[in-house]
């Protein structure tokens, strides 16, 4: 019987496999121990590169954001003019905002009148587009471009003049009702047609969503329409069987971006219309800017910014807390 000992005066039961194992595992507990202690060395120089990338992002983050946001905070607070140094008032910008001001109350209703109107059109355009180009189809990279188009100018001041002229009393709409016979109303000067004749505009800057929209479509596996098409399931069907719950996430987060950004709108609310007539298109950012520049009310309007920040919080919040339990997430 071959014996274990490694060696005179070895002891019992310590084979040559054993001390193997301890030397190797001696020298793992080494090269870990080197190498940490060589990336402790190591590891302060790296996070002084990061931080050296990152200072002009911080940078900016601090003086043009962080900065401004809190200075507009202590501003809501103060009697400033932009002339004079601000003037410490407490409370008062924001109980004269409940209690006093009636266009307050006035562009709180236009704004949500106008994200009531402007979101569900934009988002049902929008997803009917977006099947039209999620076919293969020759060409469709062309249509969707042209398709996008109207949301990267329709933000823009000669858009909105141009909106001004179509809905004119001559203007393109009313000459196109009149080949039909149809009188068309002043659109622009009447209070029932000019807040959503400013809903149209904004409805039809669907390009954004409308690609989302498409993205979110090809996710779909094509499995599902398969087997609903075995099982003799017809388009209406799948669309709403299907289509829709696999995209709720998608339009969960469009409805989301279109409620913010309802609530931001103001150059078509003050190139078109400048708020008429009889402010029935005083959008909410359009009555902050004309209390900061046209009444020199820079702290009421600073208070103003604080209660459409956190009024769209609460309002986001609300969509997440009771709009999510419909979204399907398939994990």
């Amino acid at each position: 019987m071959t014996s274990l000992r490694t060696g005179p005066g070895a002891p019992p039961g310590h084979s040559g496999k054993r001390g193997d194992r301890v030397a190797v595992a001696t020298t793992t507990k080494a090269n870990v121990k080197a190498k940490g202690e060589a990336a402790k060395a190591v590891r302060p120089r790296n996070e002084k590169v990061a931080y050296l990338f990152l200072s002009p992002w911080m940078f900016g983050l601090v003086v043009f954001s962080l900065g401004p946001i809190l200075v507009s905070l202590y501003l809501s607070f103060t009697n400033y003019n932009l002339l004079q140094p601000p003037k410490w008032i407490g409370l008062e910008n924001y109980v004269h905002m409940f209690t006093q001001s009636q266009l307050f109350a006035t562009s709180l209703v236009d704004t949500l009148e106008y994200i009531l109107i402007s979101v569900p059109i934009k988002m049902v355009v929008a997803l009917a587009i977006a099947l039209l180009l999620s076919l293969e189809v020759k060409g469709i990279g062309v249509y969707r471009t042209v398709y996008y188009v109207p949301s990267l100018i329709g933000t823009s001041v000669a858009v909105a003049y141009l909106w001004q002229q179509m809905f004119g009393p001559d203007g393109l709409i009313n000459k196109g009702l009149a080949l039909v016979g149809i009188h068309g109303p002043n659109w622009l000067a009447e209070p029932r047609t000019a807040l959503f004749t400013l809903a149209m505009l904004q409805a039809w800057q669907f390009g954004s969503a409308m690609m989302i929209f498409v993205a979110g479509l090809k996710q779909i596996p094509e499995s599902l329409y398969e087997a609903a098409i075995v099982d003799g399931a017809g388009r209406l069907y799948r669309f709403f069987r299907i289509t829709i719950p696999m995209l709720s996430p998608v339009i969960f987060f469009n409805l989301i971006m279109s409620i913010i950004n309802g609530f931001t709108q103001f150059t078509q609310g003050y190139i078109v219309t400048d708020g008429g007539p009889l402010n029935a298109t005083l959008f909410f950012a359009l009555y902050l800017y004309e209390e900061a520049f046209n009444f020199q009310n820079m702290g009421y309007a600073s208070a103003l910014a604080w209660f459409l920040l956190v009024l769209v919080g609460v309002l986001t919040f609300l969509v997440f807390r009771f709009g999510s339990r419909y979204v399907y997430y398939e994990s």
